[in-house]
This record gives structure tokens, sequence and C-alpha cells, in this order.
């Protein structure tokens, strides 16, 4: 009986880590644009965390409690999410070093990005987030050409 289980948990397992480990596989599939949409849904979404937090605190009933903790997790999860989208993508993957200036706006906006959702997880202050997605902005300039504007843009953002 243990066999077949282990038969059949160690593919699953196998497949799960190849799932996530995916974008630091050299397979050439990349969708920046949809990288910077999916970190921009992020910060939308830790701004709404930010609300509930701010509605929320105010009561003390058990269910407001155990939903402030669910927004709490939430609006964490989402920098988080952001955090690695920078560092496992962007700095690790897609931005490429040399001692341009493009290269050095790139870096320094994307470790701004970094500093602006670890701030979003210590606060509940939204102009944090109105700066975070800024700072997406300046990047997808300091990055993409034309082409990919426009593919950002057929995006919807």
């Amino acid at each position: 009986m243990n066999k077949f289980i282990y038969t059949l948990l160690i593919p699953l397992v196998t497949i799960q880590n190849i799932a996530i480990a995916h974008c630091q596989v050299p397979c050439g599939i990349y969708d920046d644009a949809l990288r910077i949409i999916q970190i921009k849904e992020d910060y939308k979404t830790i701004k709404k965390a930010m609300e509930q937090i701010s509605q929320l605190s105010n009561k003390s009933d058990p269910i407001s409690s155990n939903q402030l903790n669910r927004w709490v997790m939430t609006k964490e999860q989402h920098a988080t999410n952001i955090q690695k989208t920078v560092s496992e993508y962007f700095l690790t993957q897609r931005v490429k070093a040399d001692k341009s200036q493009k290269y050095i706006d790139q870096t320094t906006t994307l470790h701004q990005v970094l500093v602006a959702a670890m701030i979003c997880k210590q606060t509940i202050d939204d102009s944090n987030v109105n700066h975070g997605v800024e700072l997406v902005n300046t990047f997808v300039e300091y990055y993409f050409d034309d082409h990919g504007i426009e593919h950002l843009e057929k995006l919807g953002h």
C-alpha cells in the first residue's frame, strides 16, 4: 500500500516543483507584460486590504476579528508576491547586467518597488500603494520598448 501511495505522490511533487520553478528554467517563454499586470493587481489587492483593515479594526466581534486577520494576511501575501516577482523574475532573469544607464535605472527602480512593497506590509497608508504603482510605471518606461508598451496596452494596462 505504501509503495502505491509513494508511486502516486512522487510524480505530483516533481510536477509541483517544476511548475514553481518554471521561470527559472531557460525555456524562453516569458511574458513580461503579464508580470507587470500581476504586480499592479497585487497593489490593488493591497489597497483593498488596507481599506478593509481600517474598517474592521474599529470592531471587536469575533467575525470582524477573523476577517481583519484574513485581510492582514492577504496584504502580506500580495506584497510578498510583488517582492518575489521583482526579485526572482525581473532582477534575476530579465534585467541584463551591464554598465549602461538603462541598467542602473531599471535596477534602482526595481529596488524601490521592493522597498515600497515592504512598506505596504508595515502600514495601512494607501499612499504607499500609489507610490509603488508609480514606480512600476516608471520601470515600464525604462524596461519596455515601444512594442512591449503596445503589448501591455493591449492587455489593458
